[in-house]
C-alpha cells in the first residue's frame, strides 16, 4: 500500500452515502444509529482501501476477512456493501422486513458476511481461528475484527489478545471503535477503560491510536501493517457516536432510535448541513 492517500474526497463521498443509508434504516423499527455512524468511516476505509474483498471474490479462499464483532453497527456495513457493489442498494429498503435477511445484526445469508454476530465478545476468538488457519496453510490473507469499546468489558476479548500474541498472529488486526459509549452510558462512567493503549501493549500487542474519522490517519496506520513481526496488531480508533448529526452526537440517549419518516428527512438535511434537527424524547427507543 502507498503511504500517502490520494482519494480522500472519494472516500468522504462514499462515507456520506453510507451515513445516508444508516439514517434511512433508522425508521420503521429503527436501528443502532449512533454506533453505526461512529463506525462508518472505519468500515468504508477498510473495504475501499485495505481489504482484498470485492463482489467477485466473496468465496475465494485468498480473500481477506472482516468480522464485525459489534454487530449492531451492521447498518454501516450494509451501507458500505451497497455503495461498493457487494449488495443491491434496493435491498436496504427491506431492513427489518420478513422478506429479507437485513436486520439489526449481520446474517451470513448476505454475501460478504463472514459470521453472525450480535452477542458481544465472541468474534475476536472466531477471527483468531481464521488467522491461525491462514498461518498454518501459509496464506497471506489479512483478518480484521472490529470491536466496540464497551465490548472490551467482556473477558473473552482480553483472552483473545493473549492467545493472538501467544501464537504470533501478526496477520490479525483488532480495530476498536472508541466512541466512548457503551449502550446508553459513557464507558468511563461504567467500567473505565483507560489507559487503553497501555493495556493492549501490556498484553503484548502492537498498538496504534488514531482519529477514526480521518482517512489520512487510517491510511497511515494500516499502511504500516503488520506493525511488528509476531505481534497482534491493534488500532484504537477514536470516534464520535452519531458522527455527522450534531443533534445526536455524543448523546447517551441516542443509542437505538426509531425515527419517523419526517424526522428521517430532517436528519438527512442535517447530515448535509442544511439545518440542525430538533428531536423529541418520544423518538427514543432504548433496548
Amino acid at each position: 500500500m502507498q503511504s500517502v492517500i490520494t482519494n480522500t474526497n472519494q472516500l468522504e463521498a462514499i462515507a456520506l452515502k453510507v451515513r445516508e443509508h444508516i439514517i434511512k434504516m433508522s425508521t420503521d423499527g429503527g436501528c443502532f444509529v449512533g454506533a453505526s455512524l461512529s463506525a462508518a468511516d472505519l468500515i468504508v476505509y477498510l473495504y475501499s482501501e485495505f481489504l482484498n474483498v470485492n463482489p467477485n471474490n466473496l468465496t475465494d479462499p485468498n480473500r481477506d476477512y472482516l468480522f464485525l464483532s459489534k454487530g449492531h453497527d451492521v447498518p454501516a456495513l450494509y451501507g458500505t456493501f451497497a455503495e461498493l457493489g457487494l449488495l443491491d442498494k434496493d435491498r436496504l429498503k427491506n431492513h427489518l422486513s420478513l422478506s429479507d435477511n437485513i436486520y439489526w445484526h449481520p446474517n451470513t445469508k448476505i454475501p460478504g458476511i463472514e459470521f453472525h454476530s450480535g452477542s458481544l465478545g465472541h468474534l475476536p476468538s472466531v477471527a483468531i481461528g481464521v488467522a491461525m488457519d491462514i498461518k498454518i496453510k501459509g496464506g497471506n490473507n489479512k483478518v480484521v475484527c472490529i470491536m466496540g469499546d464497551g465490548e472490551l468489558n467482556e473477558g473473552t476479548c482480553w483472552e483473545a489478545v493473549l492467545v493472538a500474541n501467544a501464537y504470533k498472529l501478526d496477520n490479525l488486526i483488532f480495530v476498536i471503535d472508541r466512541n466512548h459509549f457503551q449502550a446508553n452510558m459513557a464507558t468511563e462512567d461504567l467500567i473505565p477503560l483507560e489507559p487503553l493503549h497501555d493495556k493492549f501493549t501490556a498484553f503484548g500487542a502492537s498498538v496504534k491510536r488514531i482519529n477514526g474519522h480521518s482517512f489520512e490517519a487510517l491510511h497511515e496506520a494500516f499502511s504500516a501493517f503488520p506493525f511488528e513481526t509476531g505481534k497482534l496488531n491493534v488500532v484504537i480508533a477514536d470516534t464520535v457516536r452519531g458522527k455527522g448529526l450534531p443533534s445526536i452526537e455524543r448523546r447517551a440517549d441516542r443509542w437505538f432510535c426509531n425515527f419517523s419518516a419526517t424526522e428521517v428527512e430532517d436528519l438527512l438535511k442535517e447530515l448535509h448541513g442544511e439545518h440542525t434537527t430538533q428531536l423529541t424524547s418520544e423518538t427514543l427507543v432504548v433496548r
